[in-house]
């Protein structure tokens, strides 16, 4: 009796993989954590508004990826830490991209490109990226402190005021 090998007898299957733009722009967002220097991937104008309204966790924001069949390329604008060799910044940012996109997805980057649109201290960085929400949070955490020490204020007073009246009415001498 003569046995086939399960690779002779496995039909071939047709068919193709394809990945979305925001796949690629997220493994981009998430092997950039890893940059010294990269402070942010500066999304414009209206992405920053949004940021400054609303605290975000989308790393793709700012990463712009055209995704072919074989091929990827990449344009980004980000704020580097002041202080911090540019280039080396940029050397980095093209190894680690080069190398997460190929592992995940086996497409080659032929192209990233990055434009610095500013530079900051880390404490600037920091300052900048307080949202309106942690704003507000803060805001309302003071706030609910202040409201919550007066209520204290107000039951003592309230407690001695009642003392002071309840000793009013009993005899005081017998």
């Amino acid at each position: 009796m003569n046995k086939r090998s399960n690779a002779q007898t496995k039909p071939d299957i047709n068919g193709e993989l394809t990945y979305d733009d925001k796949v690629v722009q997220k493994i981009v967002g998430i092997a950039l954590e890893e940059i010294d220097g990269l402070l942010t991937v500066d999304g414009g104008f209206f992405s920053n508004i949004k940021d400054k309204l609303v605290n975000s966790d989308d790393v793709r924001s700012g990463i712009n990826a055209e995704v072919g069949k074989k091929q990827v390329a990449i344009d980004m604008d980000i704020v580097a830490e002041y202080g911090k060799d540019i280039e080396d910044i940029f050397e980095q940012m093209k190894e680690v991209i080069t190398r997460e996109v190929k592992d995940m997805t086996h497409l080659d980057v032929i192209e990233v490109n990055v434009n610095v649109v500013d530079v900051k201290t880390r404490e600037e960085y920091e300052a900048d990226s307080e949202t309106v929400q942690d704003k507000v949070k803060n805001t309302a955490e003071k706030t609910g402190n202040f409201a919550s020490k007066k209520t204290d204020q107000a039951k003592n007073a309230m407690d001695k005021g009642r003392r002071k009246a309840d000793e009013a009415r009993e005899p005081r001498v017998e």
